[in-house]
Order: C-alpha cells, then sequence, then structure tokens
C-alpha cells in the first residue's frame, strides 16, 4: 500500500510524494525549558513498518524584522548570545507572544529591541527553521521607512546596542562572518529573491 502526500511548491503547483511520510504517533511530552518544551514522537517507517522514535523541539514560533531608515538604511542589533558565547550582529526579533499575529509580534519586537516604528509593513518570508526536529516557524518581514521614536524597551535580561548600516554593509559582513546568525542569513535570502 502507498502512502500519497500532497507537497505545496511555489506558486501553487503540487507534488505527490509516494513512501515518503512516516505515520506518528501521539506526542509524549519530555521536558519544559520556558523557552521551548521537548517531547518524542514514535514514527511507522513507511517502507519497512519499522517503528523509531524521534525528538522534537516545540517552540512558540519566532518573528525577524529587516527594518529600512528613509535614507535606505538597515537597523540592526548586537547582543550577546550565550550559545555563541560571542555579541552578535543581528536583525531585531523575537517570539511571538500568545495570541499574537505574527505582524504584530514584529512590530512590537521592533519597537522594543530598537525603538523603531514603521508606517509600512510587508511580509517576506515563512520558513521552517529546522524541520528535522523544530515545530515552529519563523516570519520574516520589511518594515519601510523606519525612524526611531522612543527609546528602546528592553525586556529584564536583555542587553542591547542599535546601530545601522547600507544593505552593501550587510552583504559584506554576511560575506566575511560578521553577521553569521543562520535565522538572520534567511531574512536576508527573503530579502535578496523577493
Amino acid at each position: 500500500m502507498s502512502t500519497v502526500l500532497i507537497v505545496r511548491l511555489a506558486r501553487g503547483a503540487v507534488h505527490c510524494a509516494m513512501d515518503l511520510v512516516w505515520r506518528l504517533g501521539a506526542r509524549i511530552p519530555a521536558a519544559d525549558y520556558r523557552v521551548f518544551e521537548t517531547a518524542f514522537v514514535d514514527g511507522v517507517h513507511p517502507q519497512t513498518g519499522e517503528t523509531k522514535r524521534f525528538s522534537l523541539i516545540e517552540a512558540v514560533d519566532w518573528v525577524n524584522v529587516i527594518a529600512m531608515t528613509p535614507e535606505l538604511r538597515v537597523v540592526l542589533i548586537r547582543q550577546f548570545r550565550v550559545g555563541a558565547e560571542e555579541v552578535c550582529l543581528e536583525i531585531p526579533g523575537g517570539m511571538i507572544d500568545p495570541g499574537e499575529a505574527p505582524a504584530e509580534a514584529a512590530a512590537r519586537e521592533l519597537a522594543e529591541e530598537t525603538g523603531y516604528t514603521a508606517p509600512h509593513w510587508e511580509q517576506i518570508g515563512d520558513i521552517s527553521p529546522n524541520p528535522a526536529i523544530q515545530t515552529n516557524r519563523l516570519y520574516t518581514f520589511l518594515a519601510r521607512d523606519a525612524v526611531q521614536t522612543s527609546a528602546p524597551r528592553l525586556e529584564g535580561s536583555e542587553v542591547i546596542e542599535t546601530e545601522t548600516a547600507t544593505l552593501a554593509e550587510c552583504h559584506a559582513a554576511i560575506r566575511d562572518g560578521r553577521i553569521d546568525h543562520a535565522l538572520v542569513l534567511a531574512g536576508f535570502a527573503h530579502l535578496a529573491f523577493r
């Protein structure tokens, strides 16, 4: 018996993927780490029928923002990242709060982290950060004509510096590794390919 899955492709095209879909059982909660939870799910191999246990990271959806000033400068932030043990150059972003739409979260994160607001918004991307183990999505927004209208409203543990750069300077920072956060790079890829 063949399993058929309809896969959505760009521009509405579809592709049938036969014998690729694992039959998944119920999710088994594992641990709660405040910003994400872990879980397990047992899957049945589509061709052999063997069972395998998969590990999952269940996180809320995220947003990131490429904010462009009227002078066409990109609003960037610097903050210490514990995983990398270094200060990283990034674009603003964060978690979507419960009940909040991605666009609302993007505007909130931009204002909170930088004090910038923008009158023109466009969603330019929607990706799965790591579909092998993560269940969440990342939405990327382009904010045009962004201006600093207030001081940043940082949350308790946030320590952030704001700066601006031209797109050419951002591209150079990506090429030489000063910007190396994968989700930030995905945002710039969405901008480049739109």
